[in-house]
């Protein structure tokens, strides 16, 4: 073999120890910056950050809100719960969350399109030899170069992925009964929030009609026992009988102030439903047509069948269901080949290049050995989901159709405690009546007058009690049903139009409760009207 001792002296030499040294010195250099910037400190929060934070969010939660004006209606609180509420606003929210990741599953669905731009560089030549492959002898005399140490390059590609595309499409259709899940849960909000409105509106209504009688008497309680003590002080009654009389007047007093602290809470509830300042003074209206017993006309067996085809628990896990066949679907594809397409447009700046321009195009098709070992045990954990999501739907079926004897149960049960409350009440108001007689006559003690006015007060409040445990159970057998106030666009609306939409809904669902489906099978153009209509909506049919 003939050297080449021309080429040998054209190779550049390797580079000095030196030079090698301070290349090391600044990657060390350039490692000990780079740590000490990704070192992250503990910052707890400060006293004024969470301050200044606190301030933010109240204002923020009552901001286009407007303060409560005249007296308060059963309706328009509702309205204010269902417009204004924060925990209601956050449902919302996560239903348009839910809405937009099914937007966003669908854009998985397109093609990729990469769009590259890079510069690159190096600090020597790329110098290369060529060998001929029979003789194995150099074909040149004098090594080449054959790329540029700097350049730039820019490509635009396309590429669709078969196996993607499908697992997209799946997913796509799982987010979409997400939405449908997160509806369903914005539907139970709903139920709970006026069950909650209802029940601590009653309760601001019995302490506004109490609260005045209630520290009335316990004024007349307290100088009452004053006057007891006096006379104990002055032996002018037996001490055991003054003692027996003055007992009689702190138990009365117990018993007033513990109805004072039990009437106290229902307004600042029925403000924090509303979105109200709590500190804000708020009056309620009485609403008329007190009891309601419509519910008691309509057969266990209908309840029965409104539940399932409505109620939100168990549509939702209608919808896990799906959800859980789709994951199926899913394992399923992930066994098959994957097809993939690729084009690209390139350039380079290179000036060794002959063809600076040039398009790429491939079929690539590709398989991955290891699921033929995973793909029965993944079949069979899918499988076990698919059971799994049937075995809980049957589970909360079941459930429902407790809670809708239960409910109905309940509801009876208050009812009549409410008609007993009732009365009693009316036998007390009367005996007060004789007892004020009495008082004008003189004729009757302080302990007396505190005793009978207490019972007034008791059986009263007790009355209201009753009321408000028998709307909040017919509100519990309406969720239980899946009934609720068919209304627009809350968002869109104003609160006075919000109002009467819901003052219509709620009387349109205490008059009319939908009929038992028919035996025989409905049309064609009933079926597609069914499958449109929105979850929980109540279409009214006509009765003979």
């Amino acid at each position: 073999m003939t050297s080449h001792p021309s080429a040998t002296s054209t190779v550049p030499h390797s580079t000095p120890s030196s030079k090698k040294i301070a290349g090391a010195v600044a990657i060390a250099l350039a490692a000990a910056l780079l740590t000490g910037c990704g070192t992250v400190q503990v910052h707890p929060l400060s006293a004024d950050e969470i301050r200044k934070q606190t301030a933010l969010d109240r204002a923020a939660a009552f901001q286009d809100v407007p303060p409560v004006s005249g007296k308060l209606t059963m309706e328009e609180a509702i309205a204010r719960a269902l417009k204004y509420n924060l925990d209601r606003r956050t449902r919302l929210m996560e239903e348009a969350l839910a809405m937009n990741q099914l937007d966003a599953s669908n854009l998985d669905m397109l093609p990729r399109v990469l769009a590259n731009a890079g510069y690159t560089w190096r600090n020597s030549d790329l110098i290369t030899r060529s060998v001929d492959s029979v003789t194995g002898e150099p074909s040149l005399a004098h090594p080449f170069i054959s790329s540029e140490r700097s350049k730039p390059a820019y490509d635009l590609g396309l590429t669709w992925n078969m196996l993607d595309f499908g697992l997209s499409y799946i997913t796509a259709k799982q987010a979409a009964d997400r939405v449908n899940i997160a509806a369903e849960r914005r539907r139970k909000a709903m139920h709970v929030l006026i069950q909650d409105v209802k029940s601590a509106f009653w309760r601001t209504v019995s302490a506004q009609k109490l609260r005045d009688d209630v520290r009335r008497t316990i004024d007349l309680a307290e100088a009452a026992l004053d006057d007891a003590r006096k006379a104990e002080s002055e032996r002018l009654r037996s001490p055991v009988d003054s003692l027996r009389y003055q007992r009689q007047l702190l138990e009365n007093l117990r018993l007033l102030e513990s109805i004072e602290q039990e009437l106290s809470s229902g307004r600042i509830e029925l403000a924090n439903l509303i979105n109200t300042p709590l500190d804000a003074p708020l009056e309620v209206a009485e609403p008329a047509g007190q009891a309601d017993t419509s519910l008691l006309e309509v057969p266990v067996q209908r309840m029965e069948e409104l539940a399932v085809a409505q109620n939100a628990d168990i549509r939702e896990q209608f919808y896990n269901s799906r959800i859980a066949v789709e994951e199926t679907k899913r394992t399923l594809v992930k066994l098959f080949p994957n097809l993939a397409f690729n084009y690209d447009l390139r350039y380079d700046t290179d000036k060794y290049l002959i063809n600076n321009r040039w398009n790429d195009a491939g079929v690539h098709l590709s398989y991955n050995l290891m699921n033929l070992f995973s793909g029965p045990s993944q079949k069979r954990l899918a499988d076990a989901g698919v059971k799994l999501a049937d075995q809980r739907r049957m589970a909360a079926q079941m459930t429902v159709l407790t809670q809708v004897h239960l409910a109905r149960l309940q509801y009876q049960i208050a009812y009549r405690q409410y008609v007993r409350a009732d009365q009693i009440w009316q036998a007390d108001a009367k005996i007060a009546e004789h007892m004020k007689n009495r008082e004008v006559a003189e004729a009757q003690s302080k302990l007396e007058q505190v005793a009978n006015s207490t019972t007034a007060i008791l059986s009263l409040l007790r009355r209201y009690q009753s009321l408000a445990q028998l709307q909040g159970a017919a509100g519990k057998v309406q969720a239980t049903m899946g009934m609720e106030p068919v209304i627009g666009s809350v968002t869109s609306m104003s609160l006075e139009q919000l109002t009467r939409e819901v003052a219509a809904s709620l009387d349109s669902m205490k008059k009319e409760v939908p009929p038992a489906a028919p035996a025989q099978p409905a049309p064609a153009t009933a079926v597609k009207t069914a499958k449109s209509a929105r979850p929980g909506k109540q279409i009214k049919v006509a009765s003979n």
